[in-house]
């Protein structure tokens, strides 16, 4: 299957064996030696290649000639490198990215969108659960989770202020986590959420909720580098050493979406079992190889699922969808766009 698509002025590669060389005024996309697409230069901003994609030196040069800068990612989205000519925007656009962070009505803006969409997604998982299985769990509690979650989301609209912001962020945790454990409805006693527990994971569904939440960390690290944003340098997430706060900002839209769900999928269909989970002595609970396979498996089959991107309207692989939004992100910072839109889930 040739998975190669254009957005936002963006042409994503993502078969593996693809190469791209410079053809007149285009770049010539070949597969196994037969061309399969022709897109004139003037129509990109970047090219973002994943995995086992070449370009030709010839390309590299009309690319920087023509301020297309060509990025280039693991098959899994990890960040390798940039290729860019002697003009290049992103300094531009991380100066625009520091003083944004620095102006606290800026700043709210974005970390509001940000938790309105992690508030709305994770309603609408507790509410595909009470769909998916009316008959297994508390379905009361959750029904009554989400009323409050969208009391809550009509309030955050109103708010103006970073700490506010927060406030609201980590009242939506605390509703959305108090009815978790409803959700597993296997595996019920290898498989239980009290609460939840980071440095370290205490339990076997924290260690698999905070391995999907580092997958994708490092996905959005990757993305935001591609599109020359500062992972380190967030809105929501304030300016710590060694914290990617960008990066945290932007999956805060898709921890419910994304990792939670599969995590509950992974138990509920029992594609991992308890002996896949060991506890250390410091308490730590963590997974053993073949555990870890089965997860990266199953992330990445998620992430080749197809999509319909609320904001473009357009169908797109799921694992593009970090990509896309921080695209949107610089596009607002850049001032092409009049307010960052969040990624909802519908």
């Amino acid at each position: 299957m040739i998975t190669i698509k254009r957005l936002l002025n963006t042409l994503y590669v993502t078969t593996q064996g693809t190469y791209l060389a410079h053809d007149g005024e285009a770049v010539a996309v070949r597969v196994e030696g037969e061309t399969k697409l022709h897109v004139p230069i003037h129509t990109l901003d970047s090219i973002i290649c994943f995995g086992r994609v070449s370009c030709s030196p010839s390309l590299m040069g009309l690319c920087g000639r023509n301020n297309v800068t060509i990025s280039f990612l693991s098959e899994w989205g990890d960040f390798y490198a940039r290729v860019h000519g002697p003009v290049s925007g992103n300094v531009l656009l991380r100066r625009q990215q520091y003083r944004c962070a620095d102006v606290e009505e800026i700043a709210a803006d974005i970390a509001r969108a940000v938790v309105i969409a992690k508030i709305a997604n994770s309603r609408t998982v507790l509410l595909r659960a009470v769909r998916d299985h009316p008959d297994a769990g508390d379905t009361a509690s959750l029904n009554g989770a989400a009323d409050e979650l969208a009391r809550l989301g009509r309030r955050l609209a109103r708010v103006h202020s970073l700490e506010g912001v927060r406030g609201c962020e980590g009242e939506g945790a605390r509703i959305y986590f108090s009815v978790f454990d409803h959700l597993i409805v296997a595996q019920k006693r290898d498989f239980f959420f009290y609460k939840r527990s980071r440095r370290p994971p205490l339990d076997n569904i924290n260690t698999l909720l905070s391995f999907l939440y580092t997958l994708l960390t490092h996905d959005a690290i990757s993305a935001l580098e591609a599109v020359g944003l500062d992972p380190a340098v967030g809105f929501l997430h304030r300016d710590r050493p060694g914290r990617p706060g960008l990066a945290l900002d932007l999956i805060e839209e898709f921890r419910p979406f994304l990792a939670d769900r599969l995590a509950l999928s992974l138990v509920n269909r029992q594609q991992v079992r308890a002996k896949g989970f060991c506890k250390t002595e410091s308490g730590a609970v963590m997974m053993n190889d073949d555990t870890r396979k089965t997860v990266l498996q199953a992330y990445q089959k998620r992430k080749q699922e197809e999509i319909t991107h609320p904001f473009l309207e357009e169908k797109m692989p799921v694992g593009l969808l970090l990509h896309v939004q921080a695209l949107l992100m610089a596009r607002y910072l850049r001032g092409d766009i009049d307010a960052y839109p969040p990624f909802i889930w519908r």
